[in-house]
């Protein structure tokens, strides 16, 4: 965007295990969510699947957690969804409900209809983001939190290596079918990824060491999904596991 700096506020925390990282993601969203609220009256956040943030949710809805969070003046989005009911047990909304959702007071979040047909579906959370940004037909979304995960692939959200994903450019929200998972996806595009004040990526495993290392090489060319995701002008943190950081 015109006027804004191309400059990458880039953070990494490197901790033993998941029970740390999660400690560490949470002050981190916290923080986040008091500077929103007290900025602009709302926290909008973006949350992603896969077993990866369990323990971050598990955290969030604990007692000592769940107290210290405004949860009526948060708003809840999804980065992705596989092409599934809100019951089925690969559902992103469905562990985020299981995990987090139904043990706090939650009140505002618009989850992706997985089990509507896909273009339809990505039609209808195009618009239902537009609706609640009160945008412009040019203009993207500015979430306040992303909440990313990487796969071994590089793949971040539903936007996989070679993805026709890669190279879209206006819509804010896409479905495709995936090879790699014969499934098909709703995600969010990388242009409303980086639009966003925070993104803020969890990574454990030793197997996504090598995939680790390529994606924070921010002065090579990017060719993996998550290596792309570079706010405009906003932060990139690293929340990582002692596994994934030296590949033992």
């Amino acid at each position: 965007m015109q006027g804004r700096s191309r400059s990458i506020h880039l953070s990494v925390h490197i901790h033993k295990d998941p029970a740390a990282m999660a400690e560490r993601a949470a002050h981190i969203l916290a923080a986040a969510c008091e500077e929103a609220v007290a900025e602009r009256g709302v926290f909008k956040i973006a949350l992603s699947g896969g077993q990866t943030p369990i323990p971050l949710f598990s955290l969030l809805a604990a007692s000592d957690w769940a107290d210290r969070l405004p949860w009526d003046k948060m708003t809840f989005f999804w980065v992705d969804e596989r092409c599934v009911g809100p019951e089925h047990p690969e559902s992103n909304y469905g562990l985020a409900r299981r995990e987090l959702l139904s043990h706090v007071p939650a009140m505002h979040f618009f989850r992706m209809r997985g089990e509507a047909d896909p273009v339809e579906a990505a039609v209808k959370y195009e618009q239902q983001i537009r609706n609640d940004f009160n945008l412009g037909p040019q203009e993207l979304p500015r979430f306040d939190f992303m909440l990313l995960g990487m796969g071994e692939d590089g793949h971040t959200g539903s936007i996989f290596p070679n993805s026709p994903a890669l190279a879209e450019k206006k819509r804010l929200v896409i479905d495709q079918y995936v090879p790699e998972r014969k499934a098909d996806r709703l995600t969010l595009t990388l242009p409303v990824i980086n639009n966003a004040r925070c993104c803020m990526f969890l990574v454990t495993g030793a197997e996504k060491h090598d995939v680790l290392s390529r994606a924070l090489n921010l002065l090579a060319e990017p060719t993996l999904p998550a290596q792309m995701v570079r706010p405009s002008i906003g932060d990139l943190i690293w929340v990582v596991d002692e596994a994934a950081a030296t590949g033992k």
